[in-house]
């Protein structure tokens, strides 16, 4: 943790010290709005993913615009939003793991907690933990819809794990969890749209299955901030996972807008300055690897066509531009990161800012909560 903010409330966005993660919070706020009103008047709900942001001031704020709870990605970041108050989590992964288990129970005590499973072996440890703990467990089956990652395969795997589900009392089958992570990311809005059609009719007809043998299928979700649109409107899909929506990032920008896709902001920066200018051609600024994540490519410089982020180092971003006048020593820039979760995992906080001033220093409570 650094030993001094990056900020103060009421200090001019001028004042901000560098690197520093920065919320804008008039388009985090619309951007808020557009998703509770892409979803207003259906019959879906969002639950949303806290992983993307791991601040329970977002999280609460979510809440109160309707989501129905919220998604993790670990059992330790679950801990974090339990202690905030948010009552209905689902850990979006398998758990394995005696202490993680124990962890897991403890929250179902307070909570509910849902959970995923694709192997027998994960419901038999969840009914172990969640009886020896007398608590109830909300579990999903984890259906393979294309990301080729966890999952079952969809049809009969599914309804094994159904039934091995609704055979143990401690747990409760609470539907199928079918997210398909490489289409978030599929530029042409033609390919997403054919990504989430096959991943909708895998879930359709795993659900039939599943009925078929007398087991309700209560939920299906999924979906993400790229292609929740499909999913909305698939009438099989009734609750969605999107994440990103409330940042957006460089790599989520790079998506082609198809018809009756959310025209989400950029609100989402880190803001750095320029701290090297030994070239005409050149320019190094203090955010590099430790400030903006590259794993989805480069950061992009904010309403600056003119600049290049070439290459990062540890603390040294390295960006290009043709004038060499453009730039000079001591000037600020905004980055907007190539993939803002974990990029958001880099910092204590977010430095909120409402126009021209900073309004709010929120903690990134759940930042390298990985266990």
């Amino acid at each position: 943790m650094s030993p001094w903010h990056a900020a103060r409330p009421g200090d001019p966005l001028s004042a901000i010290d560098t690197p520093a993660l920065i919320l804008d919070l008039h388009a985090f706020e619309r951007n808020l709005e557009r998703m509770a009103a892409a979803l207003r008047g259906r019959n879906v709900r969002l639950r949303a993913h806290a992983k993307s942001h791991k601040c329970p001031q977002i999280a609460l704020r979510q809440v109160a615009l309707g989501a129905g709870g919220i998604c993790c990605q670990k059992v330790s970041e679950a801990a974090v939003f339990v202690d905030a108050g948010i009552k209905d989590i689902l850990v979006t992964n398998e758990v394995m793991g005696d202490v993680k288990l124990r962890h897991l129970v403890a929250l179902a005590r307070t909570a509910r907690m849902g959970v995923l499973v694709d192997h027998p072996q994960q419901v038999q440890a969840l009914a172990t933990a969640a009886q020896a703990h007398a608590v109830t467990l909300d579990v999903y089956v984890e259906i393979n819809v294309g990301a080729n990652r966890c999952g079952v395969a969809p049809g009969e795997a599914a309804v094994q794990l159904a039934r091995q589900i609704v055979a143990h009392p401690p747990l409760r089958f609470a539907g199928l969890q079918c997210y398909h992570g490489p289409a978030q990311h599929l530029r042409a809005p033609q390919d997403r749209a054919a990504a989430i059609g096959s991943a909708v009719e895998a879930a359709r007809m795993t659900r039939q299955a599943i009925e078929a043998c007398g087991i309700a299928v209560e939920c299906i979700t999924g979906a993400g901030t790229g292609s929740f649109v499909h999913e909305r409107d698939s009438g099989v899909f009734n609750e969605i996972q999107a994440g990103s929506y409330i940042f957006m990032d460089r790599d989520y920008g790079d998506n082609q807008r198809g018809e009756g896709d959310i025209a989400f902001e950029h609100a989402l920066f880190v803001r750095t300055t320029v701290m090297s200018r030994t070239s005409a051609t050149h320019a190094v600024v203090d955010a590099g690897l430790k400030a903006s994540s590259v794993d989805s490519g480069m950061p992009t410089v904010w309403q600056r066509p003119d600049l290049r982020y070439l290459k990062a180092a540890d603390e040294h971003g390295v960006l290009s531009t043709a004038d060499a006048a453009a730039l000079a020593l001591g000037d600020p820039l905004m980055l907007v990161p190539g993939h803002c979760d974990p990029t958001v995992n880099l910092y204590d906080e977010l430095v909120c800012v409402r126009g021209e001033q900073v309004e709010a220093l929120w903690p990134i409570a759940a930042r390298g909560a990985l266990l």
